[in-house]
């Protein structure tokens, strides 16, 4: 098995961080830098504010291995709220009201959510980090931009219906790279013929790394240590 190194070159391996709500991905990994003694530290997969859950860090020389973790499969828990859009697709943008004459029943809502898994086009959310004529989208939307983001394929794998009290559907979400929950909140709505917006979001694991691994930052108050972190996977 491929383990971490530790030898003059300092701290190398991975670790797990239970990302609290409202930290930005660049937050966490500045704590632990200086948690590591300033060891060279990067995030395999960003987490927006409003998400919390595992973020996976890469320390010293297993920050070669951040492509290859991007690239593994992530599960999410997600809860949509029905009742409106946002211009930011989640609830931090300001509300798109609709008017919904009857909710939706759980039937309609298993039926729709079907649509969505698989390999399938999703158009990102115009609050996002994709470049559009070499800026990121986000920054254009700030400046009240308006732009015409063209989808692109991602693969959902599963989507497991865990519980819905409307406005509210809450779902797992199991999912490849590049996929934007908060695009699947959105055009679920609209499936739907209501609103569609996410309005909570963790992500519970990415691939085997998961929350029973992870460390919540209230932990990190010491000095991070060699036996703190994780092996990168035997094939990164």
């Amino acid at each position: 098995m491929t383990q971490p190194v530790s030898s003059k070159q300092g701290l190398s391996g991975l670790l797990v961080v239970d990302k609290p709500l409202g930290w930005t991905s660049m937050d966490v990994v500045r704590l632990v830098r200086r948690r590591a003694g300033g060891t060279k530290t990067g995030h395999a997969g960003t987490l927006d504010p409003l998400a919390t859950g595992v973020l996976v860090c890469c320390l010293g020389r297993v920050t070669k291995a951040v492509p290859h973790l991007m690239g593994l499969t992530k599960v999410y828990e997600a809860a949509v709220d029905l009742s409106a859009f946002t211009d930011t697709d989640d609830r931090e943008g300001g509300r798109i009201e609709v008017s919904v004459g009857t909710a939706p029943d759980e039937v309609a809502l298993r039926k729709a959510v079907e649509f969505f898994v698989g390999s399938i086009e999703q158009r990102p959310p115009a609050y996002s980090a994709v470049h559009v004529g070499g800026r990121r989208a986000y920054e254009r939307a700030r400046r009240g931009e308006t732009m015409d983001l063209p989808p692109r394929v991602v693969t959902v794998n599963a989507i497991e219906f865990l519980e819905y009290v409307w406005p509210i559907a809450r779902l797992r979400i199991t999912c490849g790279k590049g996929t934007y929950i908060r695009s699947i909140a959105r055009d679920l709505g609209r499936r739907l013929g209501t609103g569609g917006h996410l309005h909570a979001l963790r992500r519970t694991a990415v691939g085997s790394y998961d929350l029973s691994l992870a460390v919540d930052v209230e932990e990190m108050k010491r000095k991070i240590t060699q036996s703190d972190l994780h092996p990168p996977p035997e094939d990164a």
